[in-house]
């Protein structure tokens, strides 16, 4: 399965696809990109007249990269007859470095394990000077049903 197919795959749309890019996936980890445009509406009000970007749209983020796109992909190579499904179940951040409206974020998961249907990962988001902005460990379930 290529980078492309995992993206089509996405249960999510524009206001909330976190995802601009995908750049390498395998079974140990997943490293992809996000531009947050300047007009997403939660900068309005988050914070007023200095918008900066949540810690839980950074943290949605980092579950969408590091973990939904890398659950698709081990579930996809497990059983091609069933459809995945990540959904976060705990994470466990630490903030660094604000992200204002604008910036580019590249996130990378490591896979610490994934069994019994639960994917663990340790998380790192960057900004484009190569400083982390957060980092920490996210969980997921991953549960399938049948394809339509």
């Amino acid at each position: 399965m290529n980078t492309q197919e995992i993206l089509s795959k996405l249960p999510y749309s524009k206001p909330f696809l976190f995802v601009d890019e995908l750049l390498q996936i395998d079974e140990n980890g997943s490293t992809g990109t996000y531009t947050f445009d300047k007009d997403l509406d939660f900068y309005k009000g988050h914070f007023k007249d200095a918008p900066v970007t949540p810690g839980v749209i950074l943290t949605e983020t980092m579950a969408q990269i590091g973990l939904v796109c890398l659950g698709i992909y081990l579930s996809e190579n497990a059983n091609t007859e069933l459809k995945a499904h990540v959904m976060l179940t705990s994470t466990a951040m630490d903030f660094m470095k604000p992200v204002f409206p604008g910036e580019k974020v590249t996130v990378t998961a490591e896979k610490v394990y994934f069994r019994f249907k639960k994917l663990n990962c340790n998380v790192v988001m960057k900004n484009e000077a190569g400083e982390t902005v957060c980092k920490g460990n996210i969980s997921g379930m991953v549960t399938t049903k049948m394809n339509d």
